[in-house]
């Protein structure tokens, strides 16, 4: 293995690891907005429960305020979860670019090592066939 394989290997490792970290972090932000979800759920079925049952109704005055602050932190991760989507994704871009470039490196050298072994084998042709000619 040449050192620009090893290049190319520890990037694709290193784009692996953002592409993880980023299907961890949208995991998070799914489950966030699912509660959030869940928390709208309940707080219409506590709205229509306190329409239908006079009684309730002084209760849902505190279950309100107290629902308003858990949407709130909810809302405040989704919020931050969403900041630290964006920082994996810049993070996952630059690791493909620097993946590209290792790649585009170990292509060019490929490439070269191979017109140099082109280049040797005519020569090495040219050489006999100068010698044949010699002969003649």
């Amino acid at each position: 293995m040449t050192w620009s394989d090893s290049l190319v290997k520890l990037a694709t490792f290193e784009v692996e690891g953002h592409q993880q970290r980023l299907g961890e972090i949208m995991q998070r932000l799914a489950k966030a907005e699912m509660r959030l979800a869940v928390l709208h759920a309940e707080g219409e079925a506590e709205a229509e429960r306190a329409r239908d049952d006079v009684s309730s109704g002084w209760y849902h005055i505190g279950y309100a305020d107290g629902l308003r602050a858990r949407k709130a932190a909810v809302q405040a991760d989704i919020d931050l979860i969403r900041i630290e989507e964006r920082g994996a994704r810049d993070a996952l871009s630059q690791a493909f670019e620097e993946q590209k470039k290792y790649e585009q490196v170990a292509e060019s050298l490929r490439l070269a090592a191979v017109k140099e072994t082109n280049r040797r084998e005519t020569a090495e042709l040219d050489e006999v066939g100068m010698r044949a000619a010699r002969r003649r």
